[in-house]
């Protein structure tokens, strides 16, 4: 009788060198490193160095002293910090939804296929995203003369009187129209190119069980854009705290309305560049950057959450 002898076991394959898998350790780090040492060079090192700032103070006896957390102290007692964020705030709460309000609604236009050129409204409203900053404000700025600008002309034209835009009570808005008018198509582009990639199968149940066009955009559209909407929401955050360009260049044409600590990062730029407080600017722009960095992480968990 024979008997069946079982199958010999395979030999273990020989390990590789430790040369072999050092080297293969080590090329994950040579792509990565490029990355990694201008991240730490430009992003990084400028942190650490303004938190090393903020732990000094300039002072006519002694020089530079160290005074640890003193600076913070006064800074979280400084009024004008308090009054600049509290009108960025404002700013925050108005301006973006209205102007996330407007991107979406023009993105959904021209998803519908409804709208007769496309192509044309498409480009015309992002346009004013390729327009500088700087040439915007100009150009507003202008608009909104009450003697040479538009404005202007206008009241000389009709016999009116129209409020100065750029008065102390109508300056932030008058802010928030031109950052309106600069990013609604950029935040365009992104929820209309979130709605491109929805499959069109949703679409087909949806007209088989008979839903209407607001049906489909609060059951399908809206729910399948909410990341892009989050993201949206944390850029538009984070430009509103950073905002600097608009109210320093308006600024000679509306002395009177926009001060020197108009928003938290002008306040930071004048207390460096006017006042030579290196040591308290660093201060007022980390408690900024902390600030900022709480409520965009706050938005992205409520908005991850609610997709969840």
């Amino acid at each position: 009788m024979t008997t069946l002898q079982p199958p010999a076991a395979a030999a273990p394959r020989p390990a590789p060198p430790p040369a072999r898998r050092d080297r293969r350790s080590w090329t994950g780090w040579g792509f990565l490193g490029p990355f990694v040492a201008v991240f730490a060079l430009v992003f990084l090192a400028p942190i650490g160095y303004s938190i090393y700032l903020s732990l000094f103070r300039d002072q006519l006896i002694g020089g530079t002293t160290f005074v640890g957390l003193d600076n913070y102290t006064q800074a979280l007692k400084d009024d004008q910090f308090w009054d600049s964020l509290a009108r960025v705030a404002l700013f925050l709460a108005v301006q973006v939804p209205i102007m996330l309000g407007v991107a979406l609604l023009v993105a959904l236009a021209l998803d519908s296929g409804r709208l007769y050129g496309k192509s044309f409204f498409r480009i015309t409203i992002f346009l004013p995203y390729a327009v500088p900053a700087v040439v915007a404000t100009l150009m507003w700025g202008f608009m909104y003369g009450t003697k040479y600008g538009l404005v202007g002309d206008v009241n000389e034209a009709f016999g009116v009187s129209l409020p100065d835009p750029l008065s102390p009570d109508l300056v932030l808005a008058s802010i928030g129209n031109i950052v309106t008018w600069e990013f609604v198509g950029y935040n365009m582009l992104i929820f209309y190119s979130a709605l491109r990639v929805i499959p069109h199968s949703l679409y087909e149940a949806a007209e088989i069980d008979g839903a209407g066009q607001i049906r489909v955009i609060t059951a399908i559209k809206l729910p399948a854009i909410r990341g892009a909407l989050v993201i949206a929401t944390i850029f538009s955050i984070i430009g509103s705290f950073q905002l600097f360009n608009e109210p320093n260049i308006l600024r000679p044409l509306a002395r009177n309305a926009i001060t020197t600590d108009y928003t938290p990062n002008f306040y930071t730029y004048s207390l460096s560049f006017n006042g030579q407080q290196h040591n308290y600017s660093a201060t007022v722009a980390i408690i900024m950057g902390l600030i900022t960095m709480v409520i965009a992480y706050v938005v992205q968990l409520r908005g991850m959450r609610k997709g969840a």
